[in-house]
């Protein structure tokens, strides 16, 4: 798996958050596990 330019990983261990801020090939690994893209946060609504 490459790693996504601009994506935000999380590591479900420790909860470290890194930002990819060069793409490549391989996989970001914490705690010995690879770290996962971090989901989307909603916006709040502007109502």
């Amino acid at each position: 798996m490459a790693n996504e330019l601009g994506k935000r990983y999380e590591c479900k261990v420790c909860e470290t958050t890194i930002l990819c801020t060069k793409a490549g090939a391989g996989e970001v690994i914490c705690h010995d596990q690879p770290m996962e893209i971090q989901a989307p946060r909603k916006l709040p609504s502007s109502d």
